[in-house]
């Protein structure tokens, strides 16, 4: 596994804390309608070679999708490219629904 894994909680606290995270939700646009994070910016997996050119590798980047599985695909393909500083949210959007903000619906 080329990028770290990190929890809703620790992703919570540094977002608190205002660290320079940018972090992106690999869901669809559906998806991202019924339940999102304000802070999260939207690029779809479906289209990832529109939007792979706009990611900067020095930038520290989470990663996000319904439980964790389209956004881990996405930090392996960007550290087999040379990515680094890649993180993916652990059990996604449903587990911060669950354990950070029960606001945020589930489906």
């Amino acid at each position: 596994m080329n990028y770290q894994t990190i929890e809703p909680a620790q992703l919570a606290a540094r977002l608190a804390n205002g660290e320079p995270l940018r972090v992106i939700d690999v869901r669809e646009q559906i998806e991202h309608d019924i339940a999102h994070l304000e802070q999260a910016e939207l690029m779809p997996l479906s289209r990832f070679q529109e939007w792979t050119d706009t990611l900067d590798p020095s930038q520290e980047i989470v990663f996000l999708c319904h439980h964790g599985i389209r956004s881990a695909q996405v930090c392996n393909a960007l550290a087999r490219v040379g990515f680094t500083k890649l993180h993916n949210l652990s059990g996604g959007i449903d587990a911060w629904s669950k354990e950070v903000d029960g606001r945020v619906p589930r489906y």
